[in-house]
Formats: C-alpha cells, structure tokens, sequence
C-alpha cells in the first residue's frame, strides 16, 4: 500500500478567462473546485491507475468538510486528522496561450495536540503501507524538521519514503536520506548554489545526491524530462512532446508514478518510464493531479531512456 501525506492540503479553485489584465477585471469563463495539494493529487492517480493507498494530513473548517465530500464522492480512501484552524484555499487561473497564475494561501496553525494525533495516525498507518510519499509544504505550527521525523520513523519499519518538498524544508530533509527526492531546475539551483543549465549539469546534482546516500534522486526538468540516479548511474527520461492543457501537478503525477511503480516491484527503467508517463498524461487534462490511463500506457510506449 501507498500511504501518501498531504500536510498542508487545500481546495483549489480553477479559473479559465480570455485574459488577466494587471489591475484589471477578468471574468471567469469556467470554474471548478478540487481538492487540492500534492498528496492528494497523488492519492488521485493511485486510485484512477488502480493502486492501494490511503491519505491522511490534517482537515479543518468549512473548507475541510469541502475537501472530504469531494473524496468520498470519489469514493477515496482517506484518514484525516480533524484540526481547529480552516483548510486553505488556492486559485489557479488559466488563460488561453497555457499561462496559469496561482495564488496560494499559506493554512492554518497546527496546534502540539493536533501534530501528536498525526504521529499517533502516522505510526498506525505506516504498519500497513510500504511505500510512504511525504509531499508539499508545511503547515504552520510545524517545525521544519518534521519530514526528518516521519522520514526517521519509516526507516524504523524498514518503509522507502518519497519525499517532493522544496525549499528550506527539503534542505533541512535531504540529511534523513530520503528514499527519492525530486526537486525540480529551480529548486535545485537554489538548494546546491549553482547553475543547472543542461542535462549535463542535472546529471551532475544528481551525482551529488547519490554520493550524499539518498538511493534514487530525480532532477525534474520540465517538458526536457528528468534526470534521475539509481544504483551509481545516472538516467535520463524524455517524454513525448504533448499539447498542454494544464501543466499543474504534472511533477506529482511523476512522483505517482515512481510510487506506483515502486510499489509493484517493477524493474528500475519500468518504474522510471510509469513515473515519466504519468507527469506527461497530466498535462493534458484540466483537472491538476488527474491522468487517463489510457493516455499512461500509451505515452509510457514513447518515453525514451538512455543512460547519461
């Protein structure tokens, strides 16, 4: 099983317009509520690509209440901690030439009673998972540390955690050794404080990971793929070109797919080629987090890999 954590969830609303002047009006031509953030975009492809996983982080307010009937009308497997504070809400709006601007709310506070109810929940459910996917931000009232925590107490019981964050959480993370991490060409230039300019240069940050014990790094690289490490070597996978409807959760669809991929035992380049797939079909869908898996096996058939 995949257990997958959305700390920090949201529900996002998605806005299409003809234009978004600067201090202007635009009025939205379409509208549509999700429930959003990383894990539960991951939970998402879990389900529709037929994985068993299960997504747990913290629910709060009338938002909160919003973001559970979405999953249960989906019929999602999900086990919330309930808190005092009101989940966030985003938006995401989309213009015509694939331009989409986001505006993302910071969360609620999480009290010492609530972060103490998530580990009890997070320890009980780390018993029935294999595969434990920690990805997004922190909500506040969290210290920076706490991946460190969970990474510490899955490696406990033997699990491979996945960790997607960025920033200063990620930095303080990487010294846990993650099983996969995956920031993308602008977080790893901040993160190493240094230009990542080619493939070559990718490939180079993730040698670096790989000398520093994290077992499979990936460096996102957008529609030029990814470079990822396994075992000593370095790889790179590149999808197809695809037409973009919306690029949103196309790195969490990738992480989905690893998990996924990981979690059936599959060979490393079957797992870096389901991983590839899945980020490439999201782009073709309005919804963020959400691929036809149609779409997956047939992109799958045109990832190429080659060993850099």
């Amino acid at each position: 099983m995949i257990l997958t954590l959305n700390l920090n969830c949201s529900l996002d609303k998605i806005y299409t317009v003809d234009d978004l002047p600067h201090g202007g009006v635009a009025r939205a031509k379409t509208l549509q509520n999700t429930a959003g953030g990383k894990g539960l975009h991951i939970a998402n492809i879990c389900a529709i690509l037929g994985e068993d996983y299960v997504v747990t982080g913290f629910l709060g307010g009338h938002t909160g209440a919003m973001i559970r009937e979405i999953l249960d009308a989906r019929h999602m497997h999900h086990d919330f901690v309930p808190i005092a504070g009101e989940t966030r809400s985003c938006i995401n709006i989309g213009t015509p030439n694939g331009k989409q601007t986001e505006v993302l709310e910071k969360g609620p506070d999480i009290s010492a009673a609530e972060r103490e109810a998530f580990l009890k929940k997070y320890e009980e459910l780390l018993e029935k998972a294999d595969i434990i996917v920690g990805s997004g931000s922190l909500p506040q009232g969290l210290e920076i540390s706490f991946y460190t925590e969970l990474i510490e107490m899955a490696r406990r019981k033997k699990k491979k955690f996945l960790l997607d964050t960025s920033g200063a959480t990620l930095k303080e993370s990487l010294a846990a050794k993650p099983f996969l991490i995956k920031p993308n060409q602008d977080e790893i230039e901040m993160l190493l404080q240094k230009k990542v300019s080619s493939l070559a240069d990718a490939a180079e940050s993730v040698r670096h990971f790989l000398d520093m014990g994290i077992l499979m790094p990936v460096v996102s690289l957008g529609k030029n793929g990814a470079a990822v490490g396994w075992q000593g070597d370095v790889y790179h996978a590149m999808p197809p070109v695809c037409s973009v409807v919306n690029a949103v959760g196309s790195g969490d669809a990738f992480v989905a797919g690893m998990a996924i991929g990981l979690s059936r035992e599959l060979p490393f380049t079957d797992i870096l080629r389901l991983g590839s797939a899945c980020g490439a079909a999201n782009v073709l869908e309005k919804e963020s987090g959400f691929v036809r898996q149609e779409n997956v096996e047939k992109i799958a058939g045109d990832i190429q890999i080659k060993k850099l």
